[in-house]
């Protein structure tokens, strides 16, 4: 559908609010009926709620149909990873916006109202979705980090086919320049380039490996700076 009409998109997303919301209330009254000792009530409001979710999934298709996953069969491994990472990066800016945003702003129109209990629900809100941007994005650099693993194993396959086949073996040799050589895990293939750097680990870009603190650790397997060699 075409999502560049602005009163469309504003509907469809205040539809996948909407039964979204209904889903969570529909959960919550769950609860209340069972603990209650109404099961038959509990069972229709759990129902209602699971029929919810399918109506918020539908609205939230229209608006993302670059997510939409109709046969995997059809997809290959670099579409099955762009996918992935746009979910991704849409979680990331979620939690973000409202540790950074919403529960800030919402925290301080409490406290104006002097109602100290919303201003620390807010406040903890707030610190368990930054909590949750931070795990989103550690698994977004670390997603990005196995692409160039991948593609390093399937080079050494490539190659080993070659040989295999006749092919003679190239030879190989390190790069002295310590601004651009790169290093390899032998734990998990990690590679560490000093063009790139590790910037969610403090290291910045253009930072040569032998410069790294030597407490820093693979951010893919936690190894130590020292399992780390030249990658030829």
């Amino acid at each position: 559908m075409d999502l560049s009409n602005f009163t469309t998109l504003q509907n469809l997303e205040s539809a996948f609010g909407g039964e979204s919301m209904a889903n969570r209330k529909y959960l919550f009254f769950a609860a209340v009926a069972r603990k209650l000792g109404f099961s038959e009530l509990a069972k229709l409001f759990k129902e209602t709620a699971d029929q919810e979710t399918e109506h918020a999934f539908a609205h939230f298709e229209l608006l993302h149909p670059e997510l939409v996953v109709k046969d995997v069969t059809l997809l290959n491994e670099e579409e099955k990873k762009a996918i992935i990472s746009r979910c991704l990066s849409l979680a990331i800016a979620g939690e973000t916006y409202e540790y950074t945003t919403m529960y800030p702003e919402f925290a301080a129109a409490a406290a104006k109202d002097r109602d100290d209990p919303a201003v620390a629900e807010f406040l903890k809100q707030a610190q368990e979705s930054q909590d949750h941007a931070n795990i989103f994005q550690t698994a977004a650099h670390r997603f990005g980090l196995l692409k160039f693993i991948e593609n390093y194993h399937a080079d050494r396959y490539t190659e080993a086919l070659e040989i295999l086949n006749g092919a003679e073996p190239t030879t190989k040799i390190i790069n002295e320049d310590p601004h651009t050589q790169k290093w390899i895990c032998r734990q998990c293939s990690m590679i560490y380039d000093p063009v790139v750097g590790d910037p969610d680990s403090g290291i910045a870009p253009g930072t040569p490996f032998n410069n790294i603190p030597d407490d820093w650790n693979c951010p893919i397997c936690g190894a130590s700076k020292k399992t780390f060699k030249p990658l030829d």
